[in-house]
């Protein structure tokens, strides 16, 4: 009953555009008239996105709008500044975009963001909750917030240190930088950069990839992973025996040994590289 009342209708949404597949969801942010600005409305819509994850696990992939006939494509511009200019201390307290982005970051199954043209503030923010992040040659990150007299309070205080160092991260939160897609592979902010027609392509090629590891070894690696150093290697122990009961582990393990024990055969019944071809097809001269 619990899992029913998380399922995801797509049409209910205004500011996502949701395709639901069998192992992944892609999320398209759909308010282009502003430039994908984060409002309210996204931001519940990405919590009912996040609670239908967290109960039904798959990969998720987030991407801007398509370059379309003379409009550049687009991640997300940042927050709703009209909306943004509103907001007072409760709000701030309440973290509304801070608690999206990071129920977002620990959602069960990998998070994939594809990005193009820009990735600003709150849009910025977003794309580092992700697990892995793509981007177009027209990409261009930065967090601008404090030229608005505020900070970037979603994660990029924090995240931008883990992501890229603490030189760059002071240049990006404290004095504007901006950088290009280049200078973001360059730092690791983005794993890889595609033209803006492949970008979705290669997002989908990607998890194709995780698709094809075990489910439950991908959802407690990416659990481990985000714990402190601290928690290893005890936590790394009581994972693993886990994985060691699951079917899954006896199953690939067995078809990993039966593929191995295969090409060995194969390779034991194809003809010596000392024996003639006279000799292999029984011709004598």
């Amino acid at each position: 009953m619990a899992h029913r009342l998380y399922e995801l209708d797509p049409g209910t949404f205004t500011t996502l555009r949701i395709t639901d597949a069998e192992d992944r969801v892609h999320a398209r942010l759909d308010r282009p008239e502003v430039r994908n600005a984060i409002d309210a409305t996204m931001i519940d819509e990405l919590h009912a996105l996040c609670a239908h994850l967290e109960h039904h696990p798959k990969i998720l992939i987030l991407s801007g709008t398509d370059p379309e006939a003379g409009r550049p494509g687009i991640f997300a511009s940042g927050a709703d500044i009209g909306q943004l200019r509103e907001r007072r201390r409760d709000d701030a307290l309440r973290g509304v975009n801070s608690t999206a982005f990071d129920r977002l970051a620990k959602l069960p199954m990998p998070v994939i963001a594809a990005l193009d043209g820009y990735a600003l503030g709150g849009g910025a923010e977003l794309a580092w909750a992700a697990d892995f992040r793509l981007g177009t040659p027209e990409l261009t990150v930065g967090q601008p917030e404090t030229s608005l007299g505020i900070i970037p309070a979603a994660g990029a205080l924090w995240r931008l240190r883990e992501l890229a160092g603490e030189p760059l991260a002071k240049e990006i939160l404290l004095a504007g930088r901006i950088l290009d897609a280049e200078e973001a592979r360059t730092h690791g902010l983005i794993n890889a950069i595609h033209p803006a027609e492949e970008l979705l392509d290669a997002a989908h090629a990607l998890a194709d990839r995780i698709a094809r590891q075990d489910p439950l070894a991908v959802r407690i690696s990416k659990q481990v992973f985000s714990l402190p150093r601290e928690a290893h290697p005890q936590v790394d122990n009581l994972a693993q025996a886990i994985l060691f009961e699951s079917e899954a582990k006896f199953d690939r393990m067995q078809a990993f040994l039966d593929r191995k024990k295969d090409r060995s055969t194969r390779r034991s019944e194809e003809p010596s590289a000392e024996t003639s071809p006279a000799q292999t097809s029984g011709d004598h001269a």
